[in-house]
């Protein structure tokens, strides 16, 4: 299950949130979700390590970066997509899914589509935050579909 799907500009603006009901292994209570937007900042220093270490390995298709760090309770994944926009999910580390890369990448295609098609709305204007119900209805599917 995931708890947070981001998507960050190429100035490391947040373009889109979405936090999921997300309740701590240990405590029972459901997380906060500024908690989320603290794990999302602090992937960002992860995300461009990992992003500059595999530019010059990495296939210009593949734009999936794997697990760019695991905190106690989430795993954070990252992909960059061409124009330098940031995709980011956050699971749990708890859930089987989550660990499985080849599900995660999968869902990482599916949000890329998602995104490309938001930003292809000639009502969108480029660089400003993703306030389409179409768009958070299609994400809210793409993880709902993956749990």
């Amino acid at each position: 299950m995931f708890a947070c799907v981001a998507v960050v500009g190429p100035a490391n603006n947040p373009l889109f949130v979405q936090t999921y009901r997300s309740d701590n292994v240990v405590t029972g209570m459901q997380e906060d979700p500024i908690k989320f937007h603290y794990i999302l900042h602090c992937s960002l220093d992860a995300f461009e390590e990992k992003a500059s270490a595999n530019s010059k390995t990495r296939d210009n298709k593949d734009s999936y970066l794997g697990l760019l760090y695991p905190t106690e309770d989430y795993k954070v994944y990252g992909y960059l997509t061409s124009t330098q926009v940031k995709l980011i999910l956050v699971a749990q580390t708890f859930n089987a899914q989550s660990s499985k890369e080849g599900s995660v990448k999968k869902v990482f295609e599916s949000l890329h589509s998602a995104y490309i098609d938001a930003v292809s709305n000639p009502f969108y204007t480029p660089g400003k935050k993703i306030q389409s119900k179409s768009f958070e209805k299609r994400v809210d599917q793409i993880v709902s579909a993956s749990a």
